[in-house]
């Protein structure tokens, strides 16, 4: 069976999902320990299968060692086996499987998985936005909230949302629970390349968040920041952030 690059996309991430549900259930790992077993686990499990399914594509992974082949490859998967290995152990809902494909440095094609919901979410598979609200809900870090965000939130009067990984909140835009989700002290780019497929696909702005453009598959993976919001906020977050 020949599948699309969407529909392998949705296939790894929900099958991911899986396994690291039945690594957690069984009670024979915990702690530290169940996240690592987690990450590795479904690591494994997405490089082979990719690599099998996709061979001339190129691969980044978190769990992976780098390859600098992929810096020359148009076509390139970006997967995050565990994003939220916090909430992931501690048996939360807000963690994510991100599978992503960036083509000349664009999130083309991606799949959020949410186990903890039985949800994937998928740019090939967009459902029209819910209403927004009056008043904006804005995902913020619950441990460390930023202070860029912080301070936008109170520029906008927006209601402070905190929640688990990068994934779960870009979803939580995409599922109209929230209007906003900026993030200003860094990710990596496994942790928005499929979040970000997947919320422009759904018609949500997708940015840095000064605006540009967000670039994939470079030789440094470190992002600095994050915009994904509801379209009708996006001009004044983006002014909000130029007034800091």
């Amino acid at each position: 069976m020949s599948l699309s690059d969407a529909e392998l996309a949705a296939q790894l991430a929900a099958t991911a999902g899986r396994i690291l549900l039945q690594v957690r259930d069984c009670g024979l790992v915990a702690g530290q320990a169940l996240g690592k077993t987690g990450d590795q686990t479904a690591n494994q499990f997405l490089c082979h299968a990719l690599r099998a399914q996709r061979p001339a594509d190129g691969l980044l992974s978190e769990e992976e060692k780098d390859n600098a082949e992929r810096l020359d490859q148009s076509r390139v998967w970006i997967i995050d086996p565990v994003d939220g290995t916090r909430e992931y152990g501690e048996a939360r809902a807000d963690w994510a499987v991100h599978v992503g494909l960036a083509i000349d440095g664009v999130a083309s094609i991606g799949a959020v998985a949410l186990p903890g919901l039985d949800i994937v979410l998928r740019s090939d598979q967009p459902q029209p936005l819910p209403p927004g609200a009056p008043i904006p809900r804005m995902l913020v870090s619950r441990s460390r909230p930023a202070k860029e965000a912080l301070a936008v939130a109170e520029l906008l009067s927006a209601e402070l949302l905190p929640m688990g990984s990068a994934g779960a909140k870009a979803m939580a835009v995409v599922r109209g629970e929230a209007e906003i989700y900026l993030h200003t002290d860094g990710q990596y780019e496994w942790d928005s390349c499929a979040p970000v497929a997947v919320a422009a696909a759904h018609g949500l702005h997708v940015s840095r968040a000064d605006g540009s453009p967000l670039v994939y598959n470079r030789q440094d993976t470190y992002m600095p920041d994050l915009l994904i919001c509801r379209p009708e906020w996006t001009e004044r977050v983006l002014a909000a952030m130029r007034s800091l």
